[in-house]
């Protein structure tokens, strides 16, 4: 039987990279249901080629205009609004899988669902697990998911763990998360101050959206994934390291208590890990160009810099800090980004956002997804006041 999927966040680029391996497999999968937020043409377009069942869009207006060009174009999905639709189409009866791709704190809702619901979580929202931790866990636990990552490095960590769970507290010593150190791992720190949101977004190997990309270029994301692969793998805080990794053709490495190390390698493509997290434990064609070991360049190492990335190293920080201090961090976190992007702030002010609002807020150990919504919103509201009294 095919499977059938929910895609949330389908207008995004893990969403449409998505939407290319099913494409590629259309006698494995089946598009049950697709989110996006504002990209209302792309979305038709997508309806008219994989003909969901249901189309969920962010606002009433983006619904209503979609549901326009649905009958006009005589396609039979139907049109629901977010954000009580995302439970629905993550949690539906007849879904199998969902990909979890939308950006920020808006996705832990629909991936509880998911994981309450049962479903094969796709997970390429980080930011469930930043947010939710332990009550995240639970969900997939209680629900008896299945939790697969589709980030690059936490799929490559996946795939080179052992089969068996219970084996990796005496077997692993620690994982090694690599990174691209963005488009200024170069540069010198005092000259940052004066870049742009351009500048900013132009990662040296992948094409993301433009928060991701602010993420990468001031290593959050990667603090972020530390944080994600503290809950996704049950690892001590000291058991993950980051090096640079410029190529990142060495996607992510585990090394075991002999020291011996099994890594993950494969094209800079996130086509790899999408169809591996659809396929698992098969395997099936991505479409992404296969690794030319003659023609590759010469792999390369670093060390990642506090004083070049000073917000990889606040995963640290979060994660042996009060429980919700690491929600803190990325509501704090998507404040400061979003702030950057509209020139409110500079470039080096969103560490410094960051860590005023870290050290401003208590996170109350949340316990419930109210509580870590109450968390969020406090948190964007200190951290919104803080950005005011930023000055040149």
């Amino acid at each position: 039987m095919k499977q059938r999927l929910t895609i949330l966040g389908s207008t995004g680029s893990i969403g449409t990279n998505t939407l290319d391996v099913v494409a590629r497999h259309p006698d494995r999968y089946e598009v049950f249901a697709l989110s996006a937020a504002t990209q209302v043409d792309l979305m038709l377009a997508q309806c008219a080629q994989f003909r969901p069942h249901y189309a969920v869009m962010a606002s009433a207006p983006h619904a209503e205009l979609l549901a326009e060009k649905i009958k006009q174009n005589s396609l039979p999905t139907q049109v629901l609004k977010a954000p009580d639709a995302l439970d629905v189409i993550a949690s539906h009866e007849q879904v199998d899988a969902v990909m979890a791709a939308i950006v920020g704190a808006a996705g832990l809702a629909p991936c509880l669902a998911a994981a309450r619901a049962g479903k094969r979580l796709l997970l390429a929202n980080k930011e469930a697990l930043v947010v939710g931790g332990e009550v995240f866990m639970s969900a997939v636990r209680e629900g008896g998911a299945t939790l697969l990552p589709i980030d690059s490095e936490h799929s490559a960590i996946f795939q080179s763990l052992p089969e068996d769970p219970a084996t990796w507290a005496r077997r692993v010593q620690h994982v090694l998360l690599t990174a691209s150190g963005g488009p200024f791992r170069m540069r010198d720190p005092a000259t940052l101050r004066d870049v742009t949101p351009e500048q900013a977004c132009a990662h040296p190997n992948f094409s993301m959206g433009r928060k991701i990309s602010i993420d990468s270029a001031t290593m959050m994301n990667k603090a972020l994934e530390v944080i994600e692969a503290r809950w996704l793998f049950d690892l001590a805080p000291d058991q993950i390291k980051v090096v640079i990794h410029p190529q990142q053709i060495i996607h992510s490495m585990v090394q075991f208590v002999d020291a011996s190390i099994i890594a993950q390698l494969g094209t800079p493509d996130m086509r790899v890990p999408i169809a591996c997290g659809l396929a698992w434990p098969e395997r099936v064609e991505s479409g992404a160009a296969p690794l030319d070991f003659v023609q590759l360049a010469a792999l390369t190492f670093e060390e990642a810099d506090a004083a070049r990335f000073p917000g990889l190293h606040l995963s640290w920080q979060a994660l042996r800090a009060a429980p919700g201090t690491t929600a803190v961090l990325n509501a704090a976190n998507e404040v400061a980004v979003e702030a950057f992007l509209g020139q409110r702030i500079r470039f080096d002010q969103i560490h410094a956002l960051n860590c005023a609002t870290l050290a401003a807020v208590e996170p109350s150990n949340p316990d419930s997804l109210g509580a870590l919504l109450e968390l969020d919103a406090r948190t964007r509201a200190v951290a919104t006041q803080l950005m005011h009294g930023f000055v040149d």
